[in-house]
């Protein structure tokens, strides 16, 4: 069973499907005690935020804003980067094709 645990510091979500927990796991070779940071990068294009597009680290955190835990793996969202997420939660999935992740945004 898969157990997850989430720290709400921001009104928002972190879901991630079983498709990208194994993604994280093969391609970031993420392992338990490690974290995966999503960040706001310059560039690129969302459906949020124009002239910005999101990234992804593996990285410990500093001053974390949003994070949830599947098998002792964190992700996690700092606070300098929330302003790209206001209002919406994050769903990381895989596309089956290209084997890349791909984010879609809800209003939460």
């Amino acid at each position: 069973m898969d157990v997850a645990t989430e720290r709400l510091v921001f009104p928002m979500k972190i879901i991630l499907s079983k498709e990208a927990l194994l993604w994280f796991k093969e391609e970031m070779e993420a392992e338990p005690g490690d974290a995966i940071r999503f960040f706001a990068r310059y560039g690129g294009s969302s459906s949020i935020q124009a002239g910005f597009s999101l990234g992804v680290t593996k990285e410990q955190p500093d001053e974390v804003a949003i994070e949830t835990e599947h098998n002792s793996v964190r992700y996690y969202i700092e606070s300098r980067d929330k302003w790209y997420f206001l209002g919406h939660d994050l769903h990381v999935n895989v596309d089956p094709k290209l084997h890349e992740l791909i984010y879609s945004y809800e209003k939460a």
